[in-house]
């Protein structure tokens, strides 16, 4: 079996994207549409393939602890950004194919990041953002590398794009946390919906593992310093009960089931009302059936199911649960950092 290869113009890709996002498209042209865009995505699934081992050689000498993932966006995702964003077409969207390096320290992300730029690349480089210097006022940071692929041995891919995440283990901790606290919500809070006194609280953490870090504030908390920023986390905590929700999201062991085999991919399902995690893995030869069991799960959500799937390549179970600690409900380095945060709040108390 080959990787899927691009067999539609950016043009039909373009309308692919108009009509399943469209509320009126009627059922051939949705068809036709969830076609190219079935084999769009699919086609991304080479260059972040080539980019992996790259970015492993990279790592190297930087840090140990490290953990690299790839996958492709998810189709709910993929559409509401096309909604979200006017001017949007499916074509142009960077994070279609991506990749996620989760690191130590911020000095590791910098020396990451230098590398890319100060060494020898045939892809080009996009203008990224830089989400540590300059923090979204939701709290989310990290760094966000784009890449236009390039490759004279595979040119039927140049031209696609491929994003690389690089994250610090705090900065990783946060995200799994909002999107876990989202899922049993019901509220999108990574998309920036939802309660805003939730909104508030994750901002809020945010802004205390920025001061743990030494890095540039979030917006709004510049005028705070650490001990304040605690004591505010402190304080939202108990009013929200944060820890003892996500506590309670835990999945037991017991509720997760992995299929027999290997494989380098893995399709991981969660189903948020069974809080159950179902693990499928997929070797190289059967990746084609593994996309095909991804969008089937998809439709699935689509129809109102409570289940979240992604497709990864993670290496083994341990390196794949630490790469989406999401969709095993697992906030635990989150939470002992709240922990942390309380904790210096009550002994600064203590000392006025």
């Amino acid at each position: 079996m080959a990787f899927a290869k691009p067999n539609f113009s950016k043009s039909q890709v373009n309308k692919a994207g108009e009509i399943l996002v469209s509320r009126n498209a009627n059922r051939d042209d949705v068809i036709w549409a969830f076609e190219v865009f079935m084999n769009w995505r699919a086609a991304h699934s080479y260059p972040i393939n080539t980019f992996q081992a790259t970015l492993r050689s990279r790592l190297k000498g930087i840090c140990e602890n490290y953990i690299v993932a790839q996958r492709l966006k998810r189709t709910l995702s993929i559409l509401q950004k096309l909604e979200r964003f006017s001017g949007m077409s499916l074509a142009r969207m960077q994070d279609i194919g991506g990749l996620r390096a989760v690191v130590e320290s911020v000095s590791d992300v910098r020396a990451l990041e230098e590398k890319y730029h100060s060494g020898r690349l045939e892809h080009s480089i996009v203008p990224g953002k830089d989400y540590i210097v300059n923090p979204k006022p939701d709290g989310y940071r990290g760094i966000h590398l784009i890449f236009k692929y390039k490759n004279a041995k595979a040119p039927e891919y140049n031209g696609l794009h491929i994003e690389l995440q690089i994250r610090t283990r705090l900065q990783h901790a946060w995200a799994t946390a909002v999107e876990t606290m989202g899922t049993f919500l019901g509220q999108a809070l990574k998309s920036g919906k939802g309660e805003e006194r939730w909104k508030d609280f994750f901002a809020l953490a945010s802004a205390g593992i920025a001061r743990i870090e030494a890095s540039p504030p979030v917006p709004g908390y510049e005028n705070l310093n650490a001990q304040e920023t605690f004591a505010r986390v402190s304080q939202a905590e108990s009013e929200l009960e944060v820890l003892e929700k996500l506590r309670g999201f835990s999945i037991a062991a017991n509720k997760i089931s992995e299929g027999k085999g290997q494989g380098k991919y893995h399709l991981v399902v969660l189903n948020s009302v069974e809080r159950s995690v179902a693990i499928t893995p997929y070797p190289f030869s059967r990746l084609e059936q593994a996309n095909t069991d991804y969008v089937a799960i998809e439709q699935r959500a689509r129809n109102g199911e409570p289940v979240e799937a992604v497709l990864v390549s993670a290496g083994p179970i341990e390196s794949l649960r630490k790469a989406y600690p999401n969709y095993f409900l697992d906030t635990q380095d989150f939470i002992k950092q709240i922990r942390k945060m309380i904790a210096e709040a009550k002994k600064h108390e203590r000392k006025l």
